[in-house]
């Protein structure tokens, strides 16, 4: 019998999600971002959730709705710069934030995934990476109600590196353009980006798909990440795979200037 891992909807999708859970989830800013997996959680309820992402969404828009709901509670992250509601929940002591290097999130993602407990990477020594202090959570009062901890730095040769533990999450949501039926998942441009690795530190990852294949229709070299990554399968409709929006759209006059 051909491996089927496809399910019969999103919300059927993460109808197991409890509260409490962990989730990476992949995309950066909205490019490539599981919109429709987002919208079915929304719709679920779970709650008290932590989010491993590269950021978390803008106003309105992606795991924004999520923070915007109150269904948040922790977030690891990279870049946060497009959420005037995050920034809010952040400064008034509502959310803890663990700020991340991008190379160094999508690593921990990576090394979780591949069963590597941590590593050691020159990025964010000397300093608060490395050595501590970086507010994960405020007081309302404006202070400091949790701080980061100073990381173990070691010399590799002549080089001082600090040690970062990998990320492994309960759940993981990912957005794909190709996906065969046994998870093998082919990804185009910039969504290529943080879907991997997130998919890769996922227990139970989820896909949304925008095309889903027979097993055999994609060249090997054409496969980003095998499905034994993969649990769950969600085909997009055709319009539903039309659905990409970006943070800012930007557009001149026809005939315009140069």
């Amino acid at each position: 019998m051909t491996l089927n891992k496809v399910v019969g909807s999103a919300a059927e999708a993460v109808a197991d999600i409890p509260n409490g859970a962990s989730l990476a989830v992949g995309g950066f800013g909205l490019a490539g971002i599981p919109w429709f997996l987002i919208s079915a959680l929304l719709e679920q309820g779970a709650g008290d959730l932590t989010i491993v992402s590269n950021n978390c969404g803008v106003d309105g828009a992606g795991l924004g709705l999520l923070l915007e709901a109150r269904r948040i509670s922790r977030v690891v992250a990279s870049y946060v710069g497009e959420n005037k509601e995050f920034a809010r929940q952040y400064l008034a002591g509502e959310l803890t934030v663990e700020l991340t290097p991008q190379g160094t999130l999508a690593e921990r993602l990576r090394a979780g995934g591949s069963g590597i407990g941590a590593f050691f990477t020159p990025t964010g020594v000397g300093t608060l990476v490395a050595e501590g202090g970086l507010p994960w959570r405020y007081r309302s009062d404006g202070s400091v109600a949790l701080a980061s901890p100073a990381k173990e730095v070691r010399t590799f040769g002549d080089k001082e590196m600090v040690l970062e533990e990998s990320i492994v999450t309960d759940y993981a949501l990912v957005r794909a353009a190709v996906v065969d039926k046994a998870g093998n998942c082919k990804f185009h441009a910039a969504a290529r980006n943080f879907n991997p690795p997130a998919a890769m530190a996922g227990r139970i990852t989820v896909v949304e798909a925008e095309q889903v294949v027979e097993v055999g229709a994609l060249h090997p070299d054409e496969i980003h990440l095998p499905g034994i990554f993969v649990k769950r399968i969600v085909e997009l409709t055709p319009e539903q795979a039309a659905h990409k929006d970006i943070e800012k759209r930007t557009i001149r006059a026809r005939g315009a200037d140069q």
